[in-house]
């Protein structure tokens, strides 16, 4: 994949106690919405601990990924005010340029069992 300037998010979440499912489901809504009208390539969420979560999200640049909020339709904007009630803090961590991207849709083992097919 071509890395010039593709760029990356990294976000964390602390979540109120009880509400992990809505956000994990509020971010996934968001995230597919995001994808389908911002121009982003996708984010991944990963769980630290119980009420503690990190997502980074890609993005052709950061020019696309700075005017993604005003891409969205009207309706979308209002699940993106609901996740957020789902949390106690937001914080965009990091904002990076990538520099080499090594990372693959599948295993090494699974694609050599296929191409020897």
């Amino acid at each position: 994949m071509n890395v010039n300037n593709k760029f990356t998010v990294v976000y964390s979440f602390k979540i109120i106690a009880g509400k992990e499912n809505d956000f994990i489901n509020a971010w996934a809504a968001l995230t597919k919405l995001i994808y389908q009208f911002a121009g982003s390539y996708g984010s991944s969420l990963h769980k630290v601990d119980k009420d503690f979560f990190i997502a980074y999200a890609q993005w052709p640049d950061k020019t696309t990924w700075e005017s993604s909020i005003d891409n969205l339709p009207e309706d979308i904007k209002n699940i993106r005010i609901q996740m957020r009630e789902f949390c106690l803090e937001i914080k965009t961590e990091y904002e990076m340029i990538v520099v080499e991207d090594l990372l693959k849709d599948q295993q090494y083992l699974e694609n050599k069992i296929k191409s020897s097919q």
